[in-house]
């Protein structure tokens, strides 16, 4: 190894420190900026091989990620679906979320995503179960992937359905959805009026366009602020 020659300025200045060439102008590894990119959004991100497109080829980027589950850094879900796990001190590492999944899902692609069925009922608080097979309404590619005992499934819908994607009106609607009017009684009324915050109303006021009529007919009367309880 070439040491480091210690040069003394005597007119009282710091000293310099020549620096062998092998340690400046090196680039950057494959794996060092797939570490890095992973490290930047933390732990339970879920990704797949294509948010490090921009950093090298497939095959580099696909050797990069076996040599970091080799380390034990990240851990494969399912084929081209790998997270960087939460560890929690007691219950060890965490399964990954369903909302992280489902943007991992979509990638880079400008696809939109609305939870549906049992998950939106669960998401609202509407149900305090977690259902196995979770639904999201996209405006893309069906897909399906089980993690565990857990099901995510991308639903390709209709452009109507795909209305109030992304936002919280478009949950409310598909968990009423689900739940169907008879099954709407004061109870869920209570929780849904709940969820819905000021800012939300006139939001709500418009998605409700592309909502069936009775689900317009229900949440209608909350989009006021005479519906603030």
């Amino acid at each position: 190894m070439d040491q480091l020659l210690f040069i003394l300025d005597l007119t009282g200045k710091k000293p310099t420190f020549p620096v062998n060439d092998q340690m400046t102008n090196k680039p950057q590894t494959i794996d060092y900026l797939v570490r890095s990119h992973i490290y930047g959004h933390g732990r339970g991100w879920v990704f797949t091989p294509r948010h490090f497109q921009r950093i090298g080829s497939a095959a580099a980027i696909e050797s990069a990620l076996r040599r970091l589950r080799q380390q034990d850094i990240i851990r494969k879900l399912s084929r081209g679906l790998y997270d960087y796990p939460v560890q929690h001190p007691v219950l060890g590492t965490v399964a990954p979320s369903a909302d992280a999944i489902a943007r991992a899902l979509v990638g880079r692609d400008a696809i939109r995503l609305q939870p549906a069925g049992a998950y939106a009922v669960n998401v609202l608080g509407l149900s305090e179960q977690v259902p196995s097979r979770i639904v999201f309404l996209t405006d893309g590619p069906a897909r399906k992937v089980k993690i565990g005992k857990q099901e995510i499934i991308l639903k390709r819908t209709v452009p109507r359905n795909m209305a109030a994607a992304g936002r919280k009106s478009g949950t409310l609607i598909e968990a009423l959805r689900y739940l169907g009017e008879k099954q709407v009684d004061d109870q869920v009324l209570s929780i849904v009026r709940r969820q819905i915050a000021d800012e939300d109303r006139p939001i709500l006021r418009k998605d409700i366009l592309h909502a069936p009529a009775w689900i317009a007919d229900v949440l209608r009367p909350m989009t006021g602020p005479e519906s603030v309880s």
